[in-house]
Parts: structure tokens; C-alpha cells; sequence
């Protein structure tokens, strides 16, 4: 059985999430029922092209094909044309695309091979769950993922449970979480860190998604605190907190995971997500997270366990005063590596996705998807 992926967004947890999915199925014994194409786009600043073929596993194919996040209907069709040709080259049993620009770019391609394969659909995120954009755009947004799903079918594979809550109102799914490689993580990183000052941190892309200003405005309403943005991006000018350290763009993966070990707990301030995988790797080092109550922080944060989700800025006060207490930390710290175990752990979330594909190859050709 052949399997094809195809994702734009090669970049922060999606890079983790191909790079161990790579792994996963380009593992010998995978290998023998499932062979894995990977056709990726690597426009991204905070990832070095030559790193890919490192951390990819040598399993797998790497095929680079150029893809923009951005509406640009010349670039788009010079995509889905490039992607056409790939994909009758390689005649694949089974196509799964990741985020919204391959979900359509690659539903095009696959009309166009006049042969139907097994379509999968993994959003990452919807972009009508935005909170940046107007009613309109958020409307418009749905109808292009309902109508292009209606038009050219497919099911859709969930990242995270609100995810999937809201696929099935769209149509076919099924739930696959995220997950990480958690020895892989924590190996040989996780030593104990003491700060001079409680310090929050946040893994990300400085991005609209992620909603640098929130972050400032937090850092700025308590300048008691010490605060780290992990990466960088084009919006790291509002960022100007006196108390907020960006380390810049680190291409090294053992130091982005240093410097997340090294925090005492990590906020999530995103405007949107899917399931933020990181999140879960602070979770598998034991750091209680406080995060905005969007889609997909709900779905890893477990309010009052493993940390804390907030409405507004108001809230922190008491949650931080809560978990400056160090054993506090530790409890909430436990909670949250054993919820990662049982739910993210990349391995088993994988195999259920690896057991999906060969129920599909199974079904009879006429079936419908």
C-alpha cells in the first residue's frame, strides 16, 4: 500500500509531527504493508532545509514541491499542476493532506487523476475557527471547507477532540490525536532548573496565530515575572515587555528543548488552533501550562489539573499565585505528563492511524469514501 502526504505548512509543531511521523512509518517493519510519501513545502524561515533530510527518516520519500500559505491563483495553480504530475507518478492507494492550503490544492490534484483514491483530510487547525478575522471571512472559510468536502469527498481525520466535534458536522471523520515522541523529548534534558523568578514561557512562531500581543500585554501586567519567546517571526516587533527574552530562530531541536525545560510553566496565547504539539511537549516535561480556552488548548489543558485556562488577563493574577508554590507545580507538572502518556503519546496515535489506512485499502473499490 502506497501513501502519499501532502502539507504547505512545514513548519514549528508540524515539523514535529511529520518528522516523527516519518519515523513512525519509515520504520522496517511499517515499511513491509505501508510505503510513505511525504511532498512538503519548505517555505518556512524557522527550519533549515538541509535538516530535513537528516531528521527525516531515510524510510520515507521526500518530494519538495513550492507551495504559498497566501491566495495567489498563478503560484496555486502551478502547485496543483506540479502536485498532478507527482501524484500519477506515483500512483499512490491513498492520499492524506494536512492544512487548509493542501486540503484544497490537493483535492484538485486527485480530481484530476481521473482514477479515485482514498482521500484523507487533517486541518490542523480550521481557519473558520480564527478570531482574527471578520464574521464573513469566518463564514466564507466554512462554506469553502463544506463545499469542498461535499464536491470532492474524502474523510476527515481529526488532530484534537473539539476538532473532531466540529468535523462531523461537515462530514465523514475520525479522531486521531497529536502526539509526541516523549523519550525523545525528555531524554537526557530533563534535569531540574531553578529560576531566580518564576519564568512562563511560549514555543512558537512570533505570528498573528499566536497572538504576540496578548503575550506583551500579559508580560507588561506583571513585570515580576520573567517570560521567554522560544523562536522568533515577522511580528517580534510587538514584542516590547522589558521582561520578555526571544531567543531568535534556534535550528538546533536539543536547544529549542533545553530552553523549554528551563521554564516553570508554559503559556499558550494562540488566536487558534488544532492541537498544539507544543503544549504537549512541555506537558512531557512536566510543566503545568496556562493557556487561552480556544479550541485545541481545551482539548490538552485540563483546567485545575494540569493547569489553567483563562477568558482574560484578570484571571492570571490568581493562577500565577497558585503555581508559584513549587510543589503545586510538581502536582500539576505530574498530571500533565501522565495525561500525555495516555493520550499523546505518538506511538500508539500513529499505529491508530497506520490501522485507519489498512482498513480503507481493504474496502472494496467501489465503496464510497
Amino acid at each position: 500500500m502506497k501513501v502519499v502526504h501532502i502539507i504547505e505548512a512545514l513548519g514549528g509543531g508540524v515539523y514535529t509531527y511529520f518528522r516523527d511521523l516519518s519515523t513512525f512509518f519509515g520504520d522496517e517493519e511499517q515499511n513491509k504493508s505501508i510505503h510513505t510519501t511525504i511532498i512538503y513545502s519548505g517555505n518556512r524561515k524557522e527550519i533549515d532545509p538541509e535538516n530535513i533530510k537528516k531528521d527525516f527518516s531515510d524510510g520515507v520519500d521526500l518530494i519538495k514541491i513550492n507551495m504559498v500559505r497566501e491566495f495567489s491563483p498563478v503560484q496555486d495553480l502551478k502547485s496543483t499542476y506540479k502536485l498532478w504530475q507527482e501524484l500519477k507518478k506515483i500512483n499512490p492507494d491513498i492520499i492524506h493532506l494536512h492544512s487548509s492550503k493542501a486540503g484544497v490544492l490537493g483535492r484538485i490534484a486527485h480530481f484530476f487523476l481521473f482514477k479515485k483514491k482514498k482521500l484523507f483530510y487533517t486541518p490542523h487547525g480550521y481557519a473558520f475557527l480564527r478570531t482574527d478575522i471578520s464574521t464573513f471571512k469566518k463564514k466564507l472559510y466554512w462554506l469553502v471547507e463544506k463545499g469542498i468536502q461535499q464536491l470532492f469527498g474524502g474523510t476527515t481525520i481529526a488532530c484534537g477532540d473539539t476538532e473532531y466535534e466540529i468535523a462531523k458536522t461537515i462530514g465523514e471523520s475520525k479522531l486521531v490525536r497529536n502526539g509526541i515522541d516523549i523519550p525523545g523529548v525528555t531524554s537526557n534534558l530533563a534535569t531540574d532548573n531553578r529560576n531566580e523568578k518564576l519564568t512562563i514561557g511560549i514555543m512558537a512562531r512570533i505570528t498573528a496565530a499566536r497572538n504576540p500581543q496578548l503575550f506583551n500585554e500579559i508580560a507588561l501586567r506583571f513585570p515580576n515575572l520573567n517570560f521567554v519567546w522560544i523562536g522568533d517571526g515577522d511580528l517580534n516587533h510587538l514584542i516590547t515587555a522589558p521582561n520578555i527574552r526571544i531567543t531568535g530562530w534556534i535550528l538546533d531541536r536539543k536547544k529549542v528543548l533545553k530552553e523549554l525545560n528551563n521554564i516553570d510553566i508554559y503559556m499558550q496565547t494562540s488566536l487558534w488552533e488544532g492541537l498544539p504539539i507544543s503544549i504537549l511537549e512541555a506537558m512531557a516535561f512536566k510543566k503545568p501550562a496556562i493557556a487561552n480556552n480556544i479550541i485545541g488548548n481545551k482539548d490538552a489543558v485540563l483546567h485545575g489539573k494540569t493547569g489553567f485556562l483563562f477568558e482574560n488577563i484578570d484571571e492570571l493574577k490568581n493562577y500565577f499565585e497558585i503555581l508559584k508554590d513549587e510543589e503545586t507545580r510538581t502536582s500539576f507538572g505530574e498530571n500533565a505528563f501522565v495525561r500525555c502518556q495516555n493520550l499523546f503519546d505518538k506511538n500508539k496515535n500513529f499505529k491508530q492511524l497506520s490501522e485507519i489506512y489498512s482498513q480503507s485499502f481493504l474496502q472494496p473499490k467501489a465503496s464510497k469514501d
